[in-house]
């Protein structure tokens, strides 16, 4: 670990002027950027502490706005969250132990990097995402955790967030603040498809700053589904977060948004569009309309077993999304 500084921020603005200056990175909980310190993914001059910025705040007033600096254990714990954005709740307590929920922001929950084996191996090896242009390690090497949908030869790799996936299902939209002042990007867009340039993961600009995420309306009939190795905590092999509005046992509307399957949350949109006015009872008609959204899966060598576990993983989570 190389030597840096370490500053305080007095306020939004001071944490703003803070990323003009080259080579500084902001930390909040530190559960994630610790770990890219120790592994030499981040080598920052200066580190900013920005975990006293008054950006904690959750209110539910129509929209449900979550301050970009919440702990991921006080938002699940929220009595608002509990009970009408199950899907929510349920990402943040699947997705770390208690520890870890205890001082993982949100916002720093979006800004995870990839679990990708060779992205994080300690020793030197091709990785377009930690020197661009050297290559892909993964897509000629062990591809059974890798991405089905919407990679390129430049990187194969899947986001890990379980939160971003249910954000992606709820239409959400990611608050941030920067020189020019606050704009709103769509959970669905806010992470990038790596195409030629994986080593940009998200559209926050480097002078930008998450300030909130908001949530346009409540999702009572929600559910998140999570498919890893163990029981005890885990990265997602598949995840899936559905959100239906219904009538009766009657779907009026859905969205669904999986993890663990490509480089940002993916929704099935073709799916959808197909499962209005099909039953929540009906799982053949669930499974012909999930199915529609996987004939663009791209499997890799060793990871074709997902295009299955995910339809039947979203199957699974409609019909508990009652």
């Amino acid at each position: 670990m190389r030597t840096f500084s370490y500053h305080r921020a007095a306020d939004i603005p001071s944490a703003l002027e803070a990323l003009t200056t080259p080579g500084t990175q902001l930390i909040a909980g530190g559960t994630e950027m610790v770990n890219w310190l120790k592994e030499g993914i981040e080598s920052p001059g200066r580190l900013v502490d920005i975990s006293r910025l008054p950006l904690t705040e959750i209110a539910a007033d129509g929209v449900l706005r979550i301050g970009a600096l919440a702990r991921m254990s006080d938002v699940a714990a929220h009595p608002v969250v509990e009970s009408d954005y199950p899907v929510l709740r349920d990402s943040l307590l699947r997705a770390a132990s208690a520890q870890l929920r205890n001082m993982a922001t949100v916002g720093g929950n979006l800004q995870q990097r990839t679990r990708c084996p060779y992205f994080r191996s300690d020793t030197p090896v091709a990785c377009n995402k930690r020197s661009p242009g050297s290559g892909c390690s993964a897509f000629r090497g062990d591809t059974s955790g890798q991405a089905i949908f919407g990679w390129s030869e430049s990187c194969v790799a899947t986001h890990p967030s379980d939160f971003a996936v249910a954000l992606a299902a709820l239409d959400a939209v990611v608050v941030v603040q920067g020189p020019a002042g606050e704009r709103r990007i769509s959970a669905t867009e806010f992470h990038r498809l790596p195409g030629d340039t994986p080593e940009v993961h998200t559209e926050l600009a480097s002078d930008e700053l998450i300030i909130a995420v908001e949530i346009p309306r409540p999702a009572p009939h929600s559910h998140y589904l999570k498919v890893r190795e163990r029981v005890s905590y885990e990265f997602a092999i598949v995840s899936v977060a559905a959100v239906v509005s219904l009538d009766g046992d009657t779907i009026t509307s859905a969205r669904i948004a999986l993890g663990g399957v490509a480089h940002r949350p993916w929704r099935l949109t073709a799916a959808e569009a197909a499962l209005t006015g099909v039953s929540l009872s009906d799982r053949d008609a669930l499974t012909e309309a999930v199915a529609l959204s996987f004939t663009d899966a791209r499997p890799l060598a060793d990871n074709g077993y997902k295009v299955t576990l995910a339809q039947r993983a979203a199957v699974r989570a409609l019909e508990e999304a009652r």
